[in-house]
């Protein structure tokens, strides 16, 4: 299976030569928070398969709307045809965002896409083509895909691809780890919101949205502040006549501790885009939502006004009732508060890899944890590629973990227990010491 898989998979986000020493591990089944190979090892998902698990693999009740489904309807392309999933599923997402008007994609990437060329869009239909350009946190991520590496500030996804994007403007990141001697979250998030100020005062003419991730920005380190941030933010792109877009894909349904993370400021942004765990990890779908001022825009008799943006597989049927069940346990399992009740028992289990002498900033918002790394606390000079060798020892004992450079965090589904979690914790901080065995 392995030589198979070398052989013909260009695995994701990899440098294939590395698997020429830690090979891609072969997985035969899954069930609840475990991973189990073709010889019956089984590692915990301790990241949720990247971020997209919410209750757990092969879960009984999205299982069972998936098997009704394909016995009704498996796909039928949106464009002049609709169906019940679609429907009902835009209706319920339109309730607890308090924004309509569902647009769907395949992926996290594609509703990045989606958004922006929604909001660009706009502009033009209302007369204002010169507000085209956008705005976007520093260390910000929003997908790989042309548009989207525009806003992404991570320089290894798109430093290779720079002479095909139209890069975006960054501005501050009001990261808690940015503080200087005396600063409190809110100080940072002062001195950011001053910034993004700054620059719109003079560039809000061309400006047509500014995207974030609320509350966390995940690919930079799970790099989290505070909530008075997006208030400012939101109340400078008002002034401004900028638009707001809430990248909610990995940072939605639960995972910092409300439904969605900019609920925790208060506001509502112009567009949000969706994905990740929206289908509880079992099928691809991502959607952008948005305001009733923005979809009047391209309601007209000219269809070059229309939005002609489409994927073959748009409001796929099956993955449409995935999301339906996803959001139907939230209501039957009172998701929310046993969340905070299960982050309590997992913060008493990480409190030992929590004090370890080379962690630093350790941090949780909701079912996020995140410990940054000092290999140098010991005296020792580092050795490269912490992520790779950590993540190494993590699978040998049986857990999934993959530091994002030298941040290790947790993002497990919310099917943990008390045994679950003991195991997961165990697995991170005896993960540690190996890999600070070999400095």
């Amino acid at each position: 299976m392995i030589q198979r898989s070398l052989r013909h998979v260009w695995h994701p986000c990899t440098q294939m030569k590395l698997h020429e020493s830690q090979p891609p591990v072969p997985i035969a089944r899954a069930e609840g928070v475990w991973l189990y190979d073709f010889e019956g090892k089984r590692y915990l998902d301790g990241i949720s398969s990247w971020w997209v698990n919410l209750f757990g693999h092969n879960h009984p009740h999205i299982k069972a709307a998936l098997l009704d489904q394909l016995d009704r309807l498996d796909h039928v392309m949106l464009a002049g045809f609709t169906h019940q999933p679609v429907v009902e599923l835009s209706e319920r997402l339109a309730a607890l965002t308090g924004l309509g008007h569902a647009f769907y994609g395949s992926d996290g990437a594609s509703a990045t896409e989606i958004a922006l060329k929604m909001s660009a869009h706009y502009w033009r239909n209302t007369g204002r083509p010169e507000k085209c350009r956008f705005i976007g946190l520093a260390g910000g991520y929003h997908g790989e895909t042309v548009g989207a590496l525009a806003v992404t500030d991570i320089a290894i996804f798109r430093e290779a691809y720079a002479p095909l994007v139209r890069l975006a403007a960054t501005v501050p990141s009001p990261d808690v780890r940015g503080a200087l001697d005396g600063e409190s979250a809110a100080d940072v998030a002062r001195r950011a919101a001053a910034g993004l100020q700054s620059w719109l005062a003079q560039h809000h003419a061309q400006t047509a949205a500014l995207i974030l991730e609320p509350m966390v920005q995940c690919a930079a380190g799970m790099a989290m502040y505070d909530a008075s941030y997006l208030r400012e933010a939101r109340a400078l792109c008002d002034r401004y006549e900028v638009h707001l877009i809430a990248d909610e894909i990995a940072t939605g349904f639960g995972r910092t501790g409300t439904m969605f993370a900019h609920q925790q400021a208060g506001i509502k942004p112009d567009f949000i885009c969706l994905s990740k765990g929206l289908t509880g990890g079992t099928l691809p779908l991502s959607a952008v939502l948005t305001t009733d001022t923005v979809y009047d825009a391209f309601y007209d008799d000219d269809v070059a006004r229309g939005f002609l943006h489409s994927h073959s597989y748009t409001g796929n049927p099956l993955a449409c009732r995935a999301a339906l069940a996803t959001l139907e346990l939230f209501v039957q399992t009172n998701v929310l508060a046993r969340n905070a009740e299960l982050a309590q028992l997992l913060d008493q289990a990480f409190a030992p890899l929590t004090r370890h002498p080379s962690v630093r900033n350790a941090r949780r918002l909701g079912m996020i944890w995140a410990w940054d790394i000092d290999e140098t606390a010991s005296g020792a000079a580092p050795l490269p590629h912490f992520a790779h060798r950590y993540a190494r020892h993590a699978l040998a004992h049986g857990v999934v973990l993959r530091p994002i450079g030298n941040t290790l965090y947790a993002m497990p589904p919310y099917a943990m227990d008390a045994e679950t979690a003991a195991h997961l914790a165990h697995g991170a901080l005896a993960a540690l010491e190996a890999t600070l065995a070999e400095i």
